[in-house]
């Protein structure tokens, strides 16, 4: 019976945390409005803003982790379909909240040339709704965006294969910009 008792106010504390957590996060952008603009430092240290896609289809990308497994197969995958993308019209652009030196040993270690931006103030992956707990740390969830030309938030993706994403993010857009791919 004792068993009982503790395994319920463990369950119950785990309940108040994440009730707690998910009532504080930021909702993310809804499809069809503007997607927050922001200025961040990539790993070259040059201050990146979302205006400067204007025109081109943005892939934003959230992820935990520099060096983590399913970070690195991501950006792999991404990295791997850079030309598709050109063809598109698109651009990735990786954030999380590790800082602009470990993105650029992070590139140079798995060979991406592609923007990651630090945000390591928390602020934009607070303002797209993607910003977690994670014990003690903050950091950000695994989750996506696709921006359209004009600058609206043409789909999201809060739920996310690090393995299947990059072919699933190139099949949104030809599905939304017939003949990019051509």
């Amino acid at each position: 019976m004792r068993m009982w008792i503790i395994a319920a106010m463990v369950v119950g504390v785990i309940a108040v945390v994440v009730g707690s957590q998910l009532l504080s996060a930021k909702s993310a952008p809804a499809v069809g409005s503007p997607a927050p603009e922001f200025t961040l430092s990539s790993q070259e240290e040059k201050s990146v803003s979302l205006k400067d896609y204007r025109g081109k289809w943005v892939v934003l990308y959230f992820y935990p982790k520099d060096f983590t497994s399913g970070c690195t197969v991501e950006a792999h995958n991404f990295q791997r379909d850079q030309q598709q993308y050109v063809h598109r019209n698109a651009v990735i652009l990786g954030v999380s909240v590790d800082n602009a030196e470990s993105h650029k040993r992070f590139c140079a270690k798995e060979g991406l040339n592609f923007k990651l931006l630090a945000d390591t103030s928390r602020a934009v992956s607070k303002q797209y709704g993607s910003l977690m707990n994670f014990g003690i740390a903050q950091i950000s969830a695994r989750h996506t965006f696709l921006i359209d030309p004009q600058g609206k938030i043409a789909r999201s993706y809060m739920s996310v294969n690090p393995s299947r994403h990059s072919a699933e993010m190139l099949a949104a857009i030809d599905e939304l910009a017939p003949g990019a791919g051509l």
